[in-house]
């Protein structure tokens, strides 16, 4: 008898062994937007298929976790379906199609695994000659176990999706008369044929609007169910006595008390409970919470669903801990993360099934005196009552009212709605104006509870709204969740944008902050609606944003490594920025660097960016952090437990921020700025990614532009600008000599109109240092004492004081001469230069001048 683990094991060792590449499982939640659990082997893959990346490999198998909910009302009611599932697959993307991909099935699974040739059909679809002649000449199938059919054999992403398809050539065991008519899978029925192979010919894309296109290339993507497999190599007649169910449906007969078998209802039951063990528990450990949509609502109903059965069949005690215990017992080995997270698991749905026990508990004696109280009406008030105290959903209890034929006033329960929401603003303003923020902030610490950060691993999480207060301006308020996704602002780096929502309103968060240690803020307009406590939250992060800040908090540790490489490591981090558009890094250094050093540390930077290592975060303690080498920083604070990321070869650092994922994401890292804050203290500013690429774009259309301004290429932009350069300072040689002539002659001029040796002059249109000038060379012309002044450009004042004899002190004279022109100067006792501000006032000045001079 082959196990579950020998299945897998063989199924990707025989496709390894033909130049398959073993690829891990993904998450069941996947990165497609399009579907809301990962259904099949192939939608990891899908761009791959769509020609969006290109493969890292043209040959892959996989054992793929996948859950699909359109059956899951039928759940139970037969053997063969189940919600959580393995789908064993091989992939060729563009390599091998139908000729190579048929063959290859039919030796897995004849000689391989050893199934009955004679108990196989096959089904083709109905336009899909040339599969079928492959099975009748590559396998030697007979004919007439080959059946055509329509869009059973045409495979597709769920109900009309859209993305990767074509048609499919499917292999059916035969179970046997005892199991249904004779006339093979188009005519005998499911539970004797049963699908345990599906091959599809990827050829086409299917857009929104229905319509096909030819994918880049010919694929094959192939599925085959585990758990269908199974019953047929291990000699059992369903999937749930197989050894990845029957230790879960065991455990299931303990708590129920029911032994399979006994009773057909109680079966059903007790295989919705196997089942939805397995679904609950690896949907959870994938880091989904239970909620009121999208894939929380459907963990909600898995849950709900269970617990319900097992009511029905007497328990009253808590069951799912149990029960996803026991999956991690069959499961764990395969899929360690149910063993590591037990304990997350467990709780997870415990508290859903305590929160639904005690739903019903507290609100169905309220609901049947409602419901038979003759009226034959659940009024307003007593379905709010059920809602608002007891947690009875609305939806619940016209459910249960429909069932007794009462119907229920919505009117009136969405006017008590109203006012309670009216309420709770009012009592939330008031609470915060009495007491102030810590004080509010506190008590809500006190009563819910640390705010749970999820944002490592999500970009969205359901949650429950814990307060919503009023914030610092109109329109804005505050929202605080009991788990989330948006990273608060910490370590340099900004907080997270994006939107919350419930089914009564959105908000728009423009920043998240911790206001106190555990307590999550985010800073949020309310978009539309409004928001209440204890609502059930979709949280979603901006993404595009949370990247771009990513790639600069990566591109930061990889500068400060680079920095310590290159100037030495009494670099340490100083401050930081760590924002989407630009990063900035403070460190300890005492100079500037000289542009080769910065240079280097550029270079340095940008070769790990290139080595695409992996960045790798890790949790542990303080102490064996430090023995690793990890670096801690200026006022950052640790508890006893750390996380420790590595980013590259050179870079490990205690960090609790987010990152990358591998350092090829950061894209191009350019230093914008390097300059100095204060004492000892440096800044690099640089940017990475669209933006570093923006920036080097918008350098190299400056280059071209002045190439072609100076009609050069661009490489010889530098020595034309040199040479342009060479003949301004000529230039300016030559002005400065021709001034220079013009000063001698001005000053020989004027030195023959003193009086008494004195000059005192009016020279506009010069600067103060040119004054100067002129007053020594008026004195060396003859005269005995010098005043010049003037204005340079019509506003500002310049003034000149030149001794030739000792007369007079010039730098007190042009001090007390400068104050009455609204400035200072001074200088020696023989030449001193002032300036002012007061330019209608050069007159007086000179007045002044003439009257102490005697001129």
């Amino acid at each position: 008898m082959m196990d579950a683990n020998q299945l897998r094991s063989t199924f990707t060792g025989f496709y390894a062994a033909r130049g398959h590449t073993v690829v891990p499982s993904a998450s069941l939640i996947p990165h497609d937007p399009t579907v809301l659990f990962t259904i099949a082997g192939m939608v990891p893959f899908k761009p791959y298929f769509t020609g969006e990346e290109t493969p890292p490999w043209r040959r892959a198998t996989s054992v793929q976790k996948c859950f699909r909910t359109p059956d899951l009302d039928i759940i139970g009611t037969t053997e063969r379906h189940c919600t959580f599932f393995e789908m064993l697959g091989n992939f060729s993307f563009g390599d091998y199609f139908k000729s190579d991909a048929i063959p290859l099935a039919w030796e897995l699974w004849t000689d391989v695994l050893g199934i009955d040739p004679d108990r196989l059909w096959v089904t083709v679809h109905e336009s899909d000659d040339e599969a079928k002649q492959i099975w009748l000449d590559a396998a030697g199938f007979p004919e007439q176990r080959i059946q055509a059919l329509g869009d059973d054999n045409f495979w597709q992403m769920g109900d009309g999706g859209t993305g990767p398809c074509g048609p499919s050539s499917e292999l059916f065991f035969d179970r046997g008369p005892t199991h249904g008519d004779e006339g093979g899978p188009a005519h005998g029925g499911a539970d004797r044929f049963v699908e345990i192979y599906n091959l599809v010919f990827m050829q086409y894309n299917r857009l929104s609007d229905g319509t096909l296109e030819d994918l880049p290339g010919k694929s094959i993507d192939t599925g085959a169910g585990l758990e269908r497999n199974l019953p047929m190599l291990q000699g059992v007649e369903s999937l749930f006595e197989t050894d990845v169910f029957r230790p879960i449906l065991a455990v299931a007969e303990d708590i129920t008390q029911v032994r399979y078998g006994a009773d057909p209802h109680s079966d059903v039951s007790l295989r919705i409970l196997a089942d939805h063990a397995r679904a609950m528990a690896m949907v959870v450990a994938d880091g989904v919470m239970p909620s009121n949509e999208g894939r929380g609502y459907v963990l909600r109903r898995v849950i709900r669903r269970a617990v319900r059965r097992a009511f029905q069949l007497g328990v009253v005690e808590d069951l799912t801990p149990r029960l996803v215990s026991a999956v991690a017992d069959v499961l764990g080995g395969t899929y360690p993360v149910l063993v590591t997270e037990l304990d997350r698991i467990s709780e997870t749905v415990e508290r859903e099934e305590g929160a639904f026990r005690r739903t019903v508990d507290s609100g169905s004696q309220i609901l049947e005196e409602a419901l038979h109280d003759g009226t034959g009406r659940v009024s307003g008030e007593a379905a709010f009552r059920l809602h608002d105290t007891h947690g009875f959903p609305i939806e619940l209890t016209m459910e249960m009212a429909a069932e007794a034929g009462v119907e229920v006033d919505t009117e009136g329960f969405e006017r008590e709605m109203t006012a309670q929401r009216e309420m709770a603003r009012a009592d939330a303003r008031r609470r915060r104006q009495a007491l102030g923020d810590e004080t509010v902030y506190r008590e809500l610490l006190t009563e819910s509870g640390p705010t749970r950060f999820t944002g490592y691993e999500h970009d969205e999480e359901p949650a429950r709204v814990v307060a919503v207060l009023a914030g610092a301006q109109p329109g804005t308020a505050e929202i605080v969740l009991d788990q989330t996704p948006f990273y608060a602002e910490s370590g340099g780096q900004v907080g997270d944008t994006g939107v919350i929502t419930t089914e009564s309103g959105r908000a728009r968060v423009l920043d998240t902050q911790t206001v106190l240690p555990g307590l999550i803020v985010h800073r949020a307009i309310v978009e539309d609606g409004e928001l209440f406590p204890l609502q059930d939250a979709l949280a979603i992060i901006d993404a595009g944003r949370r990247n771009a800040t990513r790639r600069h908090h990566t591109g930061t540790h990889l500068l400060h490594s680079a920095l310590r490489a290159v100037l030495g490591d009494h670099v340490r981090q100083q401050g930081s920025l760590v924002a989407p558009d630009r990063l900035r890094f403070d460190f300890s250094h005492p100079k500037a660097l000289r542009p080769e050093e910065l240079t280097e540390v550029s270079q340095a930077a940008n070769a790990d960016v290139l080595s695409d290592a992996s960045v790798e975060v890790t949790e542990t303690s303080k102490a064996e952090a430090e023995a690793l080498g990890a670096l801690a920083f200026f006022d950052d604070k640790y508890g006893e437990r750390v996380r420790v990321v590595r980013a590259g070869a050179h870079s490990l650092e205690f960090c609790g921020g987010t990152h990358v994922d591998a350092l090829g994401m950061i894209g191009p890292i350019t230093v914008v700025s390097e300059g100095s804050i204060g004492s000892n203290v440096r800044r690099i500013e640089a940017v990475t990614g669209p933006t570093s690429l923006a920036l080097l774009g918008e350098s190299r259309r400056t280059v071209d532009e002045a190439a072609r301004l100076l009609k050069v290429e661009p490489g010889g932009v530098l020595d034309a600008l040199q040479k342009v350069l060479d003949r301004q300072r000529q230039a300016e040689k030559e002005l400065q000599r021709m001034q220079g002539a013009r000063l001698q002659e001005e000053a020989a001029r004027l030195a023959q109109l003193a009086e008494d040796g004195v000059v005192v002059h009016r020279q506009d249109g010069v600067s103060p240092d040119q004054l100067r000038d002129l007053a020594q060379a008026i004195r060396r012309h003859g005269a005995r004492v010098v005043v010049v002044a003037g204005s340079p450009d019509g506003s500002k004042v310049g003034v000149a004081v030149a001794s030739g004899d000792g007369s007079i002190d010039a730098g007190s004279t042009v001090k007390e001469l400068a104050q009455l022109v609204g400035g200072g100067g001074g200088g020696s006792a023989e030449v001193a230069v002032a300036g002012g501000s007061d330019a209608a006032k050069i007159d007086a000045l000179l007045a002044e001048a003439r009257r102490r001079l005697g001129a």
